[in-house]
């Protein structure tokens, strides 16, 4: 067992039940029923291998682990393949997230399920490939092609704007990433690899940084999205199914900060240091604008999106604080806003599929019909405030700690964040679930169905597990962690 491939299985599992439903020609009943089976059962296996993952890992190592590397184009570009304490979470959290996702499907997707299911799994594979890949026109690859079948699941399954929505998210995302790709190529003639951990050891030109730093920046800010380039996000949220909502809020936002990690700060340090200003602005920007424009919104999935770039603005600030716990805040927060937003997208399907509207006027009393799912809704709302106790909360204040020790006036700024959030979380609870039922359409809603139960209870588990006893994740990081902060400290020192 130990000389398995982990990674690589992990990674392509997901292709091996897309290629078994693409063996189901018939669209029958029982056809479709067994297209949902096969990709269920295919991405909880996933979740349950990639478990050895972690189980395997060791917490006090700081270099990157399971460690699979081959040639692929010549000697110049190889399929390297590894995990750290850092990416092996985002691994986790999404081959998590994913049977929810199947799960959330069952019942409101009827049309071309087979194609759905078969995009679900290429996506699954694209993203798990983007937090393993050791080398980086591999992680290019995966990066970019993750657009495919996201763009497909929003303009196909999507809402009445999902042709507008998909390409704006195409459009968006692609048109960032060209800057990247030729920084991509201006590396390898610098330094004469492509391989990650060869780049991490590279020592580039200061000159060089500061571009590089730009082009990098110019698509993790993009796929973030961090403000003003965010404007995508809410169109895409709004137009996509339920569970095109959780991956893009629970995981492909976070491949942004999850570059800044892997690329910006470590290869650019010098870069990083001088520009971090321009990352601390756009951060109080968005956190502040970005509530202040959920408080108007009319349509809960659209607040949710707006939330979330604000709760991305609280990521970017505690990356590049540069210390501890502004970087062990900012990991975790992107942890915990892939349960928090995943649960809010979720709870809003649920409604969805019962009304098949997403206004917030058509709701009020939910409570009085609905009361299991008015407390799990309850529980993702306290955490996406950042209640003590649920796992929103610590992400939160170890960025907010991180940043005050390197701006006040930056931490000052993004805690108006925390108080605007509370705003726009509680009124839009307020008008959903509380007050008297009176609208004659809500008095024989359902309350949650068995399969929903499956879907939102080990969600609120984790949250609140994880707001009370965070240290497995913070133990899991800890070493790279210090790895990356040490490096970045000893390149300003040696300036």
């Amino acid at each position: 067992m130990a000389d398995l491939p982990i990674l690589s299985i992990v990674t392509f599992l997901p292709l091996v039940g897309a290629a078994m439903i693409f063996l189901i020609w018939e669209d029958t009943e029982i056809a479709r029923r067994n297209v949902r089976y096969v990709a269920l059962f295919t991405t909880v296996v996933t979740f349950l291998v990639s478990l050895k993952i972690w189980y395997d890992f060791d917490n006090a190592q700081a270099g990157f682990q399971m460690v699979e590397k081959a040639d692929w184009i010549g000697a110049s570009i190889s399929y390297h393949m590894g995990v750290d304490g850092i990416s092996m979470l985002f691994v986790i959290l999404t081959t998590f997230l994913m049977p929810f996702c199947i799960l959330a499907s069952w019942e409101s997707v009827q049309t071309r399920v087979r194609e759905y299911m078969i995009a679900f799994l290429v996506l699954e594979t694209l993203m798990i490939g983007v937090f393993c890949a050791l080398d980086i026109v591999l992680f290019y690859v995966f990066f970019e092609a993750g657009l495919i079948p996201m763009f497909l699941i929003i303009g196909i399954w999507g809402g009445k704007r999902r042709v507008y929505a998909s390409l704006k998210f195409f459009l968006y995302t692609l048109l960032g990433s060209v800057l990247m790709l030729l920084a991509i190529m201006a590396m390898y003639w610098q330094a004469g690899t492509t391989d990650i951990p060869a780049l991490l050891a590279y020592d580039f030109p200061e000159n060089m940084q500061f571009w590089l730093w730009l082009a990098f920046f110019a698509s993790f800010a993009v796929k973030m999205p961090m403000w003003p380039v965010h404007t995508w996000l809410p169109d895409a949220h709004v137009e996509a199914p339920t569970a095109g909502s959780v991956i893009l809020a629970g995981i492909l936002l976070k491949m942004g900060g999850y570059g800044f990690l892997r690329f910006s700060l470590p290869m650019f340090p010098l870069a990083s240091a001088d520009l971090a200003w321009i990352v601390f602005t756009l951060s109080v920007i968005a956190i502040i604008y970005t509530s202040l424009v959920a408080l108007v919104q009319e349509d809960i999935k659209k607040l949710i999106a707006y939330s979330s770039v604000a709760h991305m603005g609280f990521v970017t600030m505690g990356i590049f604080a540069a210390n501890e716990q502004g970087i062990q805040g900012a990991i975790f927060q992107m942890l915990s806003h892939g349960l928090i937003s995943g649960a809010l997208f979720l709870c809003v399907g649920v409604v969805y599929d019962r009304m098949h509207t997403r206004e917030i006027a058509a709701y009020g009393g939910l409570v009085n019909r609905m009361p299991k799912y008015a407390v799990a809704f309850l529980i993702f709302t306290m955490a996406n405030v950042g209640l003590p106790g649920t796992s929103g909360f610590v992400g939160e204040f170890l960025t907010l700690l991180g940043v005050f020790r390197v701006n006040t006036w930056v931490a000052l700024g993004a805690t108006t964040g925390v108080i605007l959030s509370a705003a726009y979380a509680l009124w839009l609870y307020r008008r959903v679930v509380l007050g008297s039922l009176d609208k004659e359409s809500l008095k024989s809603i359902l309350d949650l169905s068995t399969r929903e139960k499956w879907i939102l209870y080990p969600l609120v588990v984790l949250v609140i597990f994880y707001g009370v006893h965070p240290m497995p994740v913070f133990d899991a990081t800890q070493a790279s962690v210090d790895a990356l902060i040490a490096n970045y400290q000893a390149a300003l020192a040696a300036r």
